[in-house]
């Protein structure tokens, strides 16, 4: 029986289940959307269009593409951008950070734990906390927009730093605003955490940037839960991409095993990086540092929202504006790869350009895709833990919750998902 589902996840998809003997023993997440070719589309292009390009790629997440991307070239050029510019790229990323972890928290998750099927009866039983959602997003666009001249799909980001300098009253005027939603984020952490999250304990591996003094987000070397880490250059010889016969999107693996990227890895493997009152809000709940609890995620979202907010202010509350918003780059031929962690995860991209800096060859590696095979991995042990007794419409509406946990943005458009359950 096939059941169909608003999924509030973006893209398109199918979850077919066979159920045999009281277990499951085939479980696939159909994704069947037409490849977007973006790899493909960069070759031939000039290094300059690059950032511009790789921003449409997500509308939620552009500034994390421009990021990764600006950072594999300029390794490629033997580019060494100024602390200057490394300070601001921090804290434009914090403002995708808020805005896409302040629309997975309020408009896409909290309705799967308060029994409302959108942000639409939300807001009727939780008014005052959907606003607060709204006015965070609306701050992280504001972030954005402040460095790259529009909040989606910002042209702001170049190759050696950005294309101007934001002017000092408009940082100043954005800090007071960021200060004042402080109170809202703290407020966020324990709001989340206070759901009724479901017991969920299973054994994953958490991979994200690691960084020996701070909480990782534009740089550092990509870490996993047994303590190794590898530097961006690194990362194909550790992991692999490989396709499924009933998806169209990739699925990724570590040494040849399912991972998790994303706010969970990230708060797993770096939680003594945040600064201390957001550990504090942190330890007034019950997330573990290490947490094995999958649905701990909303929590670990309002808590890097906090995060966020907090790094934001702290490198924008010393601005001063820069003569040289960025520095020359010269291209040559040559192979460059970089790593930062998007909302969802770690985004890894590798670019190979001729002397004249067109681009040979390119390979971006989103999280979603790196999170695919854990994705069913944590479906199978969640819906027997659910119990497989239950009706086809409750097994559904728990496999959405499971899908939607991981924010996955398999394309930028809202579809339909449809159940499968084969109970011969």
């Amino acid at each position: 029986m096939r059941v169909p589902m608003l999924a509030r996840v973006e893209g398109e998809g199918a979850l077919e289940v066979a159920i045999r003997d009281g277990a499951i023993s085939e479980l696939k997440l159909r994704i069947y959307e037409p490849p977007r070719l973006f790899e493909k589309l960069l070759e031939g292009r000039s290094y300059t269009e690059v950032p511009d390009i790789v921003a449409r790629i997500c509308g939620i997440c552009p500034v994390a593409y421009q990021m990764s991307a600006v950072q594999a070239l300029e390794r490629a050029f033997g580019v060494e951008v100024s602390d200057w510019v490394l300070d601001l790229r921090r804290a434009m990323y914090c403002g995708e950070w808020i805005q896409s972890h302040a629309l997975h928290i309020h408009l896409l998750a909290a309705p799967d734990f308060l029994g409302a099927d959108s942000v639409i009866a939300l807001s009727a039983t939780h008014g005052d906390a959907v606003r607060r959602g709204l006015r965070l997003q609306g701050l992280g666009n504001e972030l954005i927009r402040l460095f790259g001249g529009r909040s989606v799909h910002p042209v702001g980001v170049c190759v050696g730093g950005f294309h101007r300098a934001p002017d000092p009253r408009d940082v100043a005027a954005l800090v007071d605003k960021l200060r004042a939603a402080v109170p809202e984020a703290q407020a966020l952490v324990e709001w989340t955490a206070g759901f009724p999250l479901p017991e969920d304990e299973q054994e994953f591996t958490c991979v994200a940037l690691r960084h020996p003094s701070e909480y990782p987000m534009y740089s550092g070397r990509i870490g996993r839960s047994d303590g190794q880490d590898i530097g961006a250059s690194e990362y194909e010889a550790h992991f692999a991409e490989h396709q499924v016969p009933h998806s169209t999107a990739l699925h990724s693996t570590l040494d040849g095993a399912p991972y998790l990227v994303g706010p969970l890895a990230r708060l797993n493997l770096n939680h003594r990086c945040l600064p201390q009152s957001v550990r504090d809000a942190l330890e007034r709940t019950e997330v573990a540092a290490a947490s094995r609890n999958m649905f701990h995620s909303i929590v670990a979202r309002a808590a890097e929202i906090y995060f966020a907010l907090s790094e934001a202010i702290r490198i924008l509350e010393r601005y001063e504006p820069s003569q040289t918003p960025s520095v020359p780059a010269t291209p040559r031929a040559g192979t460059g790869a970089g790593a930062t962690e998007a909302p969802r995860g770690l985004l890894w991209h590798r670019y190979e350009s001729d002397g004249e800096g067109r681009i040979l060859r390119a390979r971006i590696v989103p999280p979603t895709s790196q999170n695919q095979a854990r994705i069913e991995q944590d479906l199978k042990a969640a819906l027997e833990a659910f119990g497989l007794d239950r009706s086809d419409d409750e097994l559904r509406r728990h496999g959405e919750t499971v899908i939607r946990n991981y924010d996955p943005c398999i394309s930028c458009a809202t579809h339909f998902l449809r159940l499968q359950v084969d109970r011969r």
